[in-house]
């Protein structure tokens, strides 16, 4: 089954992913470029519509990236937001020049023609008395088209964009000075669903129950009668990927789970009970606490940690893979943005997987062919994936765990004392945020660090010496950036007094209050 289709040309915006996101969320299937990509990559898509992102250059800089030829010959509709706007303006002979009132922020935009598809359905009844239609936007532009190409007519405006917005009804070319994909404006959703929907005429035929119908049938085609082995760490995107391919061919795929003491309180269990007990999935529960602590035991290089924890993933996956006789198929749950984020912008495969996506890092001399069921899907169509084969939400929002485990939040040396402290105290932290409703609500992703830090305390009528927990609560959109979250004082206050009374070693709790950037979500 084929899908309309839009293409967004990425001009280095910050928000490209999210304006792929947003045509998605309206149903219709959507694939981000660099506006370097050779036309014959981006037309085999035959796309009913081109979306031209926001950027930070302007058009006149001496490198500034230019419009491809084959967008406009190739006479579908097209929408500019942001830079998007300026490069089609300029690139047809309008006018783009420096703002003398750059707008960063919010904004508020006036609709100036009535009847229009891109603004359709996003007003209600009009308040008496009001002349015009306004909505809440989020700019970020510094120079401003001053003066509209030839056929264009003038959509909007604010009080730093003279044409907030444009349009050529008769090529169906659209620009807009703001972001209709961020949170920040309101109605950008709709906007959008209004370009692809109404504009370029698209299908709603991007769903779950249709991706999974066809990647069933792609799976069964493309394994044969072949076996397949997949690496399975428990986190929604190798969960996932192995419903789906379990759905597809059965008792032809081959679950390997590795446990390295490194998991959360039960996840090691919950693994083994999800697949193997309810899911019915040939499952292989590796414990190899004992060889990971050994060869973990003295380092305290963050990045040293990460290395060992990856290569000895790799030999244990492939000892296990070895003892299973032929394996025709290794399975990976990449999802779209590792696709993305492994292409530079000069690239023109974007095809290259992240080296420790998943598995650790494969070696080369591995010959598995890939099975990537999940390579077209953001996050949260994974998550809506998840749901419709029937996971439990304990897999499908699990928080957020990196791969090297624990290893990165227990800062200094890895022993089984330490990391037992610091699963008790995470434990405790995301039990409480559960009970009060914020483990997804409020926050996005939540956890606790032992620092490899001891402090004086006083308990019962003694002095202690014991170690230091951080705790670490971020709310985000796109996990780019985050926040920290505004946790309730005595929520924090219930969780720290929970975690010295009840977990050994920790006598003093700390919250960690740096946002994304300057800091990163985990410590190491």
């Amino acid at each position: 089954m084929s899908h309309d289709t839009i293409v967004v040309l990425d001009y280095g915006s910050q928000y490209a992913q999210l304006i792929a996101r947003r045509v998605r969320e309206a149903n219709v299937y959507c694939e981000l470029f660099s506006w370097r990509t050779p036309a014959e990559r981006v037309m085999a898509l035959n796309p009913r519509g081109i979306i031209l992102s926001g950027g930070p250059n302007s058009v006149y800089d001496t490198d500034a990236p230019t419009l491809p030829k084959y967008v406009l010959e190739s006479g579908i509709p097209i929408l500019g937001i942001c830079y998007g706007m300026q490069l089609l303006t300029h690139t047809l002979g309008g006018n783009v020049a420096g703002s003398t009132h750059r707008e960063y922020g919010p904004a508020e935009v006036t609709v100036d023609v009535d009847e229009n598809p891109l603004f359709a359905n996003l007003f209600g009844q009009p308040t008496e008395g009001s002349a015009h239609n306004t909505l809440k936007v989020w700019m970020s532009h510094g120079d401003k088209v001053e003066q509209l190409a030839e056929g264009f007519e003038p959509l909007a405006h604010s009080g730093g964009s003279p044409f907030a917005a444009s349009a050529d009804l008769s090529r169906n070319y659209y620009c807009v000075q703001f972001h209709p994909e961020v949170v920040h404006t309101p109605m950008g959703s709709q906007l959008l669903s209004n370009f692809v929907h109404e504009i370029c005429g698209c299908a709603a035929d991007w769903t779950p129950a249709n991706y999974i119908e066809e990647q069933v049938a792609s799976i069964q085609q493309q394994v044969g009668a072949g076996r397949v082995v997949l690496g399975l760490s428990g986190g929604v995107d190798s969960s996932v990927a192995a419903a789906l391919i379990h759905r597809a061919i059965g008792d032809q795929l081959t679950c390997v789970f590795v446990d390295h003491g490194l998991l959360r309180m039960g996840e090691g269990a919950q693994v083994v009970q999800t697949f193997e007990r309810e899911q019915g999935m040939n499952l292989i529960a590796v414990n190899a606490i004992e060889e990971y602590l050994g060869a973990l035991a003295g380092v305290t290089e963050p990045e040293r940690k990460r290395k060992i924890i990856g290569e000895k993933f790799v030999r244990i996956f492939e000892r296990e893979a070895n003892k299973l006789g032929k394996i025709d198929y290794l399975a990976q749950g990449t999802i779209y943005p590792d696709v993305i984020e492994s292409a530079s912008h000069d690239d023109t495969s974007a095809k290259t997987i992240k080296s420790h996506h998943n598995v650790g890092g494969l070696p080369e001399d591995m010959t598995f062919a890939l099975v990537e069921p999940l390579r077209s899907l953001f996050k949260d169509e994974v998550r809506k994936i998840g749901t419709a084969l029937g996971l439990p939400d304990s897999i499908i929002w699990r928080q957020p765990f990196p791969g090297p485990g624990l290893a990165i939040r227990c800062l200094g040396e890895i022993t089984w004392e330490r990391l037992e402290k610091l699963r008790a105290a995470d434990a405790i932290f995301t039990s409480e945020l559960r009970a009060a409703g914020m483990l997804r609500r409020g926050t996005a992703q939540a956890f606790a660090v032992l620092l490899p830090v001891k402090s004086v305390g006083v308990m019962g009528d003694g002095r202690t010496y014991e170690e230091v927990l951080a705790l670490r609560a971020v709310t985000t959109e796109d996990f780019m950036t985050a926040d920290w979250a505004r946790l309730p004082y005595e929520l924090l206050a219930r969780v720290s007094r929970r975690i010295v009374n009840e977990v050994a070693g920790i006598n003093r709790v700390t919250y960690d209050i740096t946002s994304k950037p300057p800091g990163t979500i985990e410590w190491e």
